[in-house]
């Protein structure tokens, strides 16, 4: 009698020997293993040669056959924090054996239920155990790339740098640990890309320039705005555009009519290009500081007319 596997397999193109050999006998799902008609995925889970390269299917068969939770490179490719790839990390109780199964990479914890989540139904862990799980053990992934992932979690407020803070101290020997704290510090002040990061560090905090607050909300004509870096005692709003978020002519236009709005409520705003602020930013410090000292002119001269 002649099988087809896509009809034992159902509509997921996966399942388990206990299903198979429910619906067959075992000699029979061998059979179709030898003949690579169906792949033996992990132990005691089985697939379609098409499905079985599919790393989310991969993902699913390995939490399955290891019952573990989708952690480090792995977790952040569900997050949508990296793209997928390599092996499927797995994170398992400490009680457990640490041995994986071919592609499979399993990571050992005691705190395992306290930072579980499901996403499409898949256990898989919390965005800032899953980012500093990655900065430890980057499986592939660069630095780069873990710490745009944590740049890209508190943005999209999957998780806030406090939580991010709260990981990084439960791991005292965190390989690059000064680092990521150094990352999450800037975080909790406000920065939201890596351009915002060296804006702050190497143009809007050297010497002699005014203090300033990140992140300020402003409310206009029923709008809320997020100003990059506001002086308020001038109003004075700098923002720091980065190519794959200004680019395009649909936000050039939003960003005129934002700087119009806000303008209509008093604040000028100031902005700066990725080139600008990477490659000149000793003229981006001057500029903001003669914009600060003209307005700060400006409003002690209306404030002596009152």
């Amino acid at each position: 009698m002649t099988h087809d596997p896509a009809a034992l397999l159902g509509p997921d193109g996966w399942a388990t020997w206990e299903a198979l050999t429910a619906r067959v006998g075992r000699g029979t799902v061998t059979r179709l293993v030898r003949s690579g008609r169906v792949v033996r995925l992990q132990p005691g889970v089985y697939a379609l040669p098409g499905p079985a390269r599919d790393w989310r299917l991969r993902m699913e068969a390995a939490v399955h056959a290891c019952d573990g939770v989708v952690s480090h490179r792995s977790a952040l490719a569900l997050w949508g924090l990296a793209p997928p790839g390599g092996s499927v990390h797995l994170t398992v109780a400490c009680t457990r054996s640490g041995r994986g199964t071919a592609g499979v990479v399993l990571h050992r914890t005691r705190h395992l239920d306290d930072s579980t989540r499901r996403v499409d139904g898949l256990p898989v862990s919390c965005p800032e155990r899953a980012i500093v799980d990655a900065w430890g053990s980057p499986a592939g992934l660069s630095r780069a790339d873990v710490r745009a992932a944590a740049i890209d979690a508190v943005r999209r407020r999957l998780c806030g740098p406090r939580e991010l803070c709260r990981e990084v101290e439960r791991r005292p020997c965190l390989p690059g640990r000064a680092e990521l704290v150094d990352l999450v510090r800037l975080l909790a002040e406000g920065c939201r890309s890596e351009l915002e990061i060296w804006g702050c560090l190497r143009v809007l905090r050297g010497p002699g320039m005014p203090r300033f607050t990140q992140q300020r909300r402003i409310e206009v004509a029923g709008e809320t705005f997020l100003l990059d870096a506001a002086y308020d005692e001038v109003q004075l709003a700098v923002e720091m555009d980065g190519a794959a978020w200004h680019g395009s002519r649909a936000q050039r236009e939003q960003d005129i009519r934002r700087d119009a709005l806000v303008a209509t409520v008093g604040w000028q705003t100031l902005r700066f290009g990725f080139r600008r602020m990477t490659t000149e930013p000793q003229r981006c410090r001057a500029e903001v500081l003669a914009v600060h000292t003209a307005r700060r002119r400006l409003f002690a001269a209306a404030e002596r007319g009152r």
